[in-house]
């Protein structure tokens, strides 16, 4: 099993270098242009919209799963880079680490309150204050239960 992991990754990671590159837009372009000089030729019959609706049909749903694979290993290199920039500042809430995992009106919680900070802070910069100044979140995400999810 992990062989095929890991050759799916490699596959992907293939396909995600190569379908982004100038070329192969380039390519596909003139697959376009080159089926649709072909139309008068075949007189436009339904074969030829066959060719092209079942090519484009097969690349979308193979690109689909390909892509979603690179856009979650990527995602997930992100978060981890994420959680060590917060592990590594001091002062920082390590509560924030891993908030992927939270439920949805946990994070709700905590944008709530980040949107409440940076409109104090907008405010004190119109009243010509600073910004600097440490504030703490109304649901202090270190109240955590004993799994580690917020109280």
């Amino acid at each position: 099993m992990k062989t095929w992991n890991k050759l799916f990754t490699e596959l992907a990671k293939w396909a995600a270098r190569t379908t982004g590159r100038p070329t192969t837009f380039i390519l596909a372009a003139l697959t376009i242009v080159v089926w649709a000089v072909t139309g008068p030729i075949f007189g436009y019959n339904e074969t030829w919209q066959l060719v092209i609706n079942t090519g484009t049909t097969i690349i979308t749903f193979l690109m689909i799963f390909l892509i979603q694979n690179t856009q979650n290993r990527d995602t997930a290199a992100i978060q981890i880079k994420l959680d060590e920039l917060i592990r590594a500042m001091e002062g920082a809430h390590n509560a924030l680490l891993d908030l992927e995992e939270l439920e949805d009106h946990d994070l709700e919680r905590l944008r709530n309150d980040y949107e409440d900070l940076a409109a104090e802070a907008r405010k004190d910069l119109a009243a010509g204050k600073s910004d600097g100044e440490i504030r703490q979140m109304k649901s202090r995400q270190t109240d955590c239960d004993e799994e580690g999810r917020l109280k």
